[in-house]
């Protein structure tokens, strides 16, 4: 921690609580998202790696698990607390990087401005780790070339294995971070033998998802594939850019702080930094990649712009507090779009939603946050309708990751058997009962159903009021008597389980 960091501790112990009761407004509301019910049903099958990602979010799960029992206000502390993390970084880079209090202060500010990041570190995701470590690996670089000690190497190592046990996106940060090592010095320090052992070190920790990928035939390559033809390949390279430009006042804050640590003379030392973020940006564009993968380079350039700002407003202080309001007051507004700070009935007057057909078209976010719990309760429903013998070998059957996930941590409370999918990491775990004489379909459409069995009833067609598209006039059925081989019928499908 930089020496002079006490002194701006209550600066930014206040902006980070700012940021905090922020996130935690929005955190209680509305219910879990899909992807959160994912990430908290590969925490009940731990291992070294999952067929869609690394595995440290599955043991951050099991932990929300152990503490709060799938309470969604303390799921969704965890990546809280990750962005409050990434706001604390963000203003003691602007101290290593040589500001003063203003700089700071509007470090601070740019985060809390940043609305994404409102996204971001309410959902129970990768994503929030994933920003927080590479914006940890920034602050170890700079902390290195401020004071060349190996244990500033070494903490990088730690980070980017972490990192690697996050997100695989670590690997786009470690590749364009050591192309911007060759600007220091020269490359000097690819000579330096602690670099390479704390190479050594992340290779050591990310080990064991690597020996999993193996094992399991490279499922990543799987996933990437199927991304890239339903997701990455339609991405428009324009609109990446375009994406950034929605913020106009963090950004120009962070152009100031890569154009700073580029070409500033009086921070040329940084240049590594500089250059390794537009590697990252350029490489991501390249990819096809959403917008949202490079959100995690601006903590550290909002710090190179703050501290730059500091300096061109040497003789004129005020300025600079006229800026930080500048930046923040126009986010304010947009606040309740990025988290779910209002209750619904308001958000929907605030966002001035109609309604059409019965139903209110919400965001994707928020619209995938309604609908699990009535899913649930419906197939409960049905569930208890069985007979004693008939609950004993009954499946429950999602058609996705989202309901799957429901049945499986919300439906926890309603002592229902766990669910099978053919969906993603589900699929790896089976098709739970061999002797199963009742199957209840969750969102399965007809003619799947009538391939496998013999005896189908629907039971309802379900519709929520905000529930996203894909999760209304979904058919719940009934069935009995499979006319096919399941064993068989499940390992079929292998190919498609990220279709």
């Amino acid at each position: 921690m930089h020496p002079s960091s006490k002194k701006y501790l209550p600066i930014i112990l206040t902006l980070s609580g700012i940021k905090l009761l922020i996130q935690c407004l929005g955190n209680q509301r509305y219910g879990f998202h899909r992807d959160e019910l994912l990430h908290l049903s590969v925490s009940e099958h731990l291992d070294w790696g999952f067929m869609e990602f690394p595995p440290l979010i599955a043991l951050l799960g099991k932990l929300s698990y152990l503490l709060f029992d799938y309470a969604l206000w303390g799921v969704r502390l965890f990546p809280t607390l990750a962005g409050v993390g990434i706001l604390i970084l963000c203003c003691l880079m602007a101290l290593e990087l040589g500001g003063k209090l203003k700089a700071v202060v509007l470090a601070g500010v740019s985060i809390l401005s940043f609305l994404p990041f409102y996204r971001n570190h309410t959902l129970f995701q990768p994503v929030a780790f994933d920003q927080l470590f590479w914006t940890l690996g920034f602050y170890f670089v700079i902390k290195f070339i401020n004071s060349p000690h190996k244990k500033h190497l070494l903490a990088v190592g730690i980070t980017l294995g972490l990192g690697l046990m996050t997100k695989y996106t670590l690997l786009v940060w470690a590749f364009s971070t050591c192309i911007g090592l060759l600007f220091y010095e020269r490359g000097r320090l690819f000579r330096y033998k602690w670099l390479y052992l704390s190479a050594c070190l992340s290779l050591v920790i990310f080990l064991p998802n690597v020996i999993w990928q193996v094992l399991h035939d490279y499922p990543i390559l799987k996933h990437l594939q199927a991304l890239n033809q339903y997701q990455l390949d339609d991405t428009d390279p324009i609109a990446f850019g375009m994406d950034q430009l929605e913020y106009p006042f963090t950004l120009v804050v962070s152009l100031i702080g890569v154009v700073t640590m580029v070409a500033d003379q009086n921070l040329k030392k940084y240049r590594a930094i500089g250059v390794a973020v537009l590697v990252i940006f350029t490489t991501m564009w390249l990819l096809h990649a959403k917008a949202y993968y490079v959100f995690a380079i601006y903590p550290a350039l909002f710090a190179a712009g703050a501290v730059k700002l500091e300096a061109l407003l040497t003789k004129k202080p005020a300025l600079m507090y006229i800026v930080s309001a500048i930046v923040l007051l126009p986010s304010l507004y947009f606040i309740p779009q990025a988290t779910p700070i209002l209750p619904i009935d308001t958000y929907v007057k605030y966002a001035g939603l109609k309604e059409e057909k019965g139903r209110i078209e919400l965001t994707g976010d928020y619209a995938d946050m309604f609908g699990w719990e009535e899913q649930v309760q419906l197939v409960d429903s049905v569930y208890r309708s069985l007979t004693p013998i008939e609950r004993q070998h009954c499946v429950l059957w999602a058609e996705n990751y989202g309901e799957a996930g429901a049945l499986k941590i919300l439906g926890k409370k309603y002592q229902l058997p766990d669910p099978i999918s053919r969906h993603g990491s589900f699929w790896t775990w089976g098709y739970g009962d061999t002797k199963a004489t009742v199957w209840i379909s969750l969102g399965n459409e007809k003619p799947a159903i009538m391939s496998v069995f013999e005896e189908v009833k629907l039971i309802k067609t379900i519709i929520h009021p905000y529930a996203i598209a894909e999760e209304n006039n979904i058919p719940l059925y009934l069935c009995r008597k499979p006319k096919v081989d399941i064993d068989k019928w499940w390992r079929d499908y292998e190919a498609h389980i990220f279709d």
